[in-house]
């Protein structure tokens, strides 16, 4: 047996196995939707607290006509945001509502004046 065989190498009646693993189990969402397992399993948040969420406007969602709850691809991403944003400024969900409005408004300010090729006055940072 050589040294690299000896490393550590899966060894079946004298051959190297090849088998592969899934790191992990991505299920395909339909039609660009999540469920909402979907979401939170992807965000590792509890689906009454992403139902919460939906209550107070934090995130949109659509129902279908069995009341079942659909979402953007992108809620996950924007959970993890209102998660971080709890965490750093220490808001309620509610004021966080208010706070995520402000930050998509600063967003797409900031994107028009990217787009217009006029950028005004020289960025100087807040600190």
């Amino acid at each position: 047996m050589t040294p690299r065989q000896q490393q550590g190498a899966d060894w079946t009646d004298g051959r190297v196995s090849t088998a592969r693993y899934t790191l992990v189990a991505a299920r395909r969402a339909e039609r660009d939707r999540l469920s909402l397992n979907d979401v939170a399993y992807r965000s590792g948040v509890h689906p009454q607290l992403i139902e919460r969420f939906v209550a107070l406007g934090v995130v949109d969602a659509s129902r279908d006509e069995a009341g079942r709850l659909w979402f953007d691809a992108r809620v996950p991403a924007r959970i993890a945001r209102v998660q971080r944003l709890r965490t750093g400024l220490g808001l309620n969900y509610a004021a966080l509502g208010l706070v995520l409005d402000l930050l998509d408004r600063i967003e797409q300010l900031e994107a028009a004046l990217r787009r217009s090729g006029h950028p005004g006055k020289e960025q100087t940072p807040w600190t």
